[in-house]
């Protein structure tokens, strides 16, 4: 026969004697569903752009007098070191996600204030780390889509339209995932604060 009694179950076991046990710790339900939102939107970025690439044949005009010369362009996203830093913040903050699901998940009463501090200051870290990513991405993004006529830089979105849309992807996904990142350091502030009353 079972009671609970301020979060301890009393048993009886088979000679009459009473003794506590310890329920086990409920992990937070939301702090849980945020954590699988961000890897799961850093996971799913990742893979749009590490999946985009596009081929076009561009016409090149040498000289007004001659035809264009018919060239074959690609666009990728490792030729830009802003996308390379962007695919692998997005894959740091996935792998951070999953780890830190675990933790959460197998974090005991007795390590559970260290725990929940370096969980803390690593949700920090991917929020930095992928909001300089998704700025970094998202400049580069605007010139391709823009250009620049200062530095007579030529937009390249009107010739690689796919390639483009799908960095804008990436970027909204990216960004959803540094904001619930935000959400969970958010989060942490607010139980910290209510045990500190």
């Amino acid at each position: 026969m079972e009671s609970q009694n301020n979060g301890k179950v009393s048993a009886v076991d088979g000679v009459g004697s009473k003794r506590e046990v310890a329920t086990p710790r409920k992990v937070n339900s939301c702090d849980l569903i945020l954590r699988v939102l961000a890897l799961l939107l850093t996971l799913v970025a990742a893979i749009v752009l590490g999946v985009n690439k596009q081929t076009k044949v561009v016409p090149i005009q040498i000289a007004p007098t001659l035809p264009p010369l018919n060239i074959e362009a690609q666009a990728r996203w490792h030729y830009l070191s802003a996308f390379v830093y962007a695919m692998v913040s997005n894959i740091i903050a996935c792998s951070y996600a999953a780890i830190s699901i675990l933790m959460v998940m197998g974090t005991r009463n007795a390590k559970k204030g260290l725990a929940q501090t370096v969980i803390l200051l690593l949700d920090l870290v991917m929020v930095a780390l992928l909001f300089s990513a998704n700025g970094a991405a998202f400049a580069i993004g605007l010139m391709g889509y823009k250009g620049n006529s200062h530095v007579r830089w030529n937009k390249v979105c009107n010739v690689f339209d796919k390639f483009c849309n799908q960095v804008a992807v990436f970027v909204v996904l990216s960004m959803l995932g540094s904001v619930a990142f935000m959400l969970l350091v958010a989060l942490a502030a607010v139980t910290l604060h209510k045990r500190c009353k």
